[in-house]
């Protein structure tokens, strides 16, 4: 059995995509192939589907064989047409931001970026910000083939050595996967390198050289190579960046087999700039991130995973320096600006004295924005405005928190589903509702009901083919349509509000029959839990405002429910008719459009007169440009990133003083 289909994860299937895709494969006992072209390779190799160089709205076939085929189809297919996949459950919303952001482009240095009189080098800007403090040169000694040529006696014994030095490394990583201290957004880029660690496509290279008489340590640094050329010759930049991946894994294998720890960074301290020939993203995931002040390399880009790293810690880093990164090893002080790329060996007092003022000013303001954390913005007429975060996972409580958020606008619950192979059990659901409350009571947690449809399928649930998913069986109307699934989830969440403040809203509504269809569920859910001696609490029950059928009635709808919540996003794209993933028509989902601002403003109006609350969960929410307008409308709720909580409580209180 196969299918066609037009890939829609951002970007491709590079590093953490393609880790997604291949676990979700290995689900499935089928065989599984993925085809582009005349190309076909197995779904169930990361090395060989990054291989395949599956870009964005490129067209793809998944081609299953087995008993479980339609399942893994259908699941295969859905995640290639998820324009977030791959993000959504390895990474914090930080990591997200950090690494869909644009590219810097890449520029290797030469000769001639040495500029003269002022002693600068210019490599890649990675991760914007400045920095200036000690240099700590990290240069490990290079592993080089023994060229040993093996007798047939010794083979077996090598190849052994060999098996043993690839379990080595994956224990070692999954150690790092356990350690309670990594940020989240490391975790998936380690999660990323095991997977290359585990692969057949190199396990089996290095085994077929150590079966032909190669040593091990020569074997594998020959199989690595060969696979990272293979991914530096691509076009694109992101599989580029993962040749020097595979080289750091290699490197590790070798080290477990010649029994030696890598040099490690332990000892660097604290505001020093790392400068390094080459560092893997496994090394500097788990050195101590808070004491390196700025990152320079000789290799690497701004799609590296180094580089991806960096940002999601607010390092400035230079990447790409080439062979000039030497000229750095005997430097004692470094200057590095981040958002170009320059590089001042031993800066003099003006450049340093500059570079001090730059850090000055950046530290002003982020200790600016830290003031309005734990501040509660008011309108001028002391109406609070709640400021607060959207998430998808409970991996990404503790960033809001950081923030200030004044609890959650926005749980994805879909998320929660689409990581499992299977339906998430009742239990399950209420112990992640459960832990959200808990998190943040007592302020309110927003969860909305399960908006799955045929553009993000789920494992359990057989959707329609449908030749316009947005506008078919998708969110409220699939949940109705299948009380076998949206019951569970009811009943969880009824179950985990007594341990906080949970809101549940209603995505896609377009009738007061689905709003009154639901309240009917939830009643019945109630009684059984009281038959069944269950505790559990009613919670208040809202609707996602994001249908134009939802502006036209929300007079009405207001009536029936406690708040409003605007999904931005998808009420652009109903409002103008625009699919929000085709760039032909990007320009028409624009959310300043009158047309959109006209539909905010009815659906505002219609909830205050009903004396409900109204917000706003969408893109829009976090927009300081947008704020007033969305203030002076009468919404008292945005939630956002939380990157963006601070900023925006600061332009909600300064409205308020005029």
């Amino acid at each position: 059995m196969e299918r066609s289909t037009i890939v829609r994860v951002h970007d491709g299937l590079h590093a953490r995509p393609a880790t997604r895709f291949v676990k979700l494969a290995k689900g499935f006992e089928s065989d599984i192939e993925l085809i582009k072209m005349d190309k076909s390779v197995s779904a169930k190799s990361s090395v060989k589907l990054m291989l395949l160089g599956v870009k964005e709205n490129e067209e793809v076939t998944v081609r299953a064989t087995g008993a479980d085929e339609i399942e893994a189809i259908e699941a295969l297919i859905g995640y290639l047409e998820d324009p977030h996949a791959g993000t959504a459950d390895e990474a914090s919303a930080e990591a997200r931001a950090a690494e869909s952001a644009a590219p810097v482009k890449s520029t290797v240095a030469s000769a001639d970026t040495i500029i003269p009189g002022t002693r600068k080098i210019r490599g890649v800007a990675a991760s914007e910000g400045f920095a200036i403090g000690p240099a700590f040169g990290f240069f490990p000694a290079e592993i080089k083939q023994e060229n040993r040529l093996l007798s047939q006696d010794e083979i077996s014994a090598e190849a052994g050595r060999l098996t043993q030095a690839f379990a080595t490394v994956q224990r070692r990583m999954d150690a790092s996967l356990a350690a309670t201290d990594l940020a989240e957004s490391d975790r998936g880029i380690i999660a990323a390198l095991k997977d290359i660690a585990c692969d057949d496509e190199l396990t089996r290279a290095a085994e077929a050289l150590v079966k032909d008489g190669m040593d091990a340590v020569s074997a594998v640094i020959g199989a690595t190579s060969r696979i990272a050329a293979d991914f530096a010759s691509m076009d694109d930049p992101y599989l580029n960046a993962r040749a020097d991946d595979v080289n750091a894994v290699g490197r590790q294998i070798c080290l477990a087999l010649l029994g030696q720890d890598d040099a490690n960074l332990d000892a660097i301290p604290s505001g020093a700039i790392l400068i390094a020939d080459d560092i893997g993203a496994w090394d500097l995931a788990r050195a101590p991130l808070n004491r390196i002040a700025g990152v320079i390399c000789g290799h690497g880009g701004a799609t590296s995973h180094v580089a991806i790293i960096a940002r999601a810690h607010g390092i400035p880093a230079a990447l790409g320096l080439g062979p000039s990164i030497h000229d750095l090893q005997e430097v004692k002080t470094i200057a590095l600006d981040g958002n170009s790329g320059d590089v001042f060996p031993d800066p003099d007092q003006s450049t340093a004295d500059r570079f001090h003022a730059q850090i000055g000013a950046e530290e002003t303001e982020r200790q600016a924005l830290k003031a309005y954390k734990n501040i509660i913005p008011k309108r001028a007429d002391g109406t609070i405005i709640e400021i607060a975060a959207n998430l998808g996972s409970l991996e990404e409580i503790e960033t809001a928190q950081e923030a200030g958020a004044m609890g959650v606008g926005l749980f994805r619950t879909e998320l929660l589903f689409m990581r499992h192979i299977h339906l998430p059990s009742e239990d399950l659901q209420t112990e992640t509702y459960m832990k959200l409350a808990t998190a943040f009571a007592p302020d309110p947690v927003i969860v909305r009901t399960l908006d799955i449809g045929g553009d993000k399928p789920i494992s359990g649930i057989d959707f329609p083919d449908e030749e316009n998913p947005f506008l078919g069986w998708r969110g409220i109307r699939m949940c109705l349509d299948r009380p076998d699934v949206f019951k569970p989830q009811l009943r969880a969440l009824l179950r985990a509000a007594v341990h906080g403040n949970i809101k549940v809203m209603l995505p896609m509504v377009s009738d007061i029959g689905e709003v009154r269809a639901t309240r009917r569920l939830i009643d019945e859910c109630a009684a059984e839990l009281v038959v069944e001696g269950k505790d559990h609490r009613q919670f208040d029950l809202g609707v996602m405002v994001e249908t134009p059928a939802a502006v036209m009635i929300a007079p009405m709808l207001a009536k029936e429910v406690a708040f409003f919540s605007i999904g931005t996003n998808d009420l652009t794209q109903y409002i103008m008719a625009a699919d929000r993933l085709n760039p032909t028509v990007a320009k028409l989902n624009d959310v300043t459009h009158p047309a959109v601002m006209a539909a905010i403003e009815l659906t505002t109006k219609a909830g205050v007169d009903a004396g409900i609350m109204v917000g706003m969960c969408g893109e829009a929410a976090g927009r300081v440009d947008l704020i007033p307008a969305f203030v002076k409308m009468g919404l008292t709720e945005l939630s956002m990133s939380p990157s963006s909580i601070q900023r925006a409580k600061k332009c909600v209180s300064e409205l308020a003083l005029g």
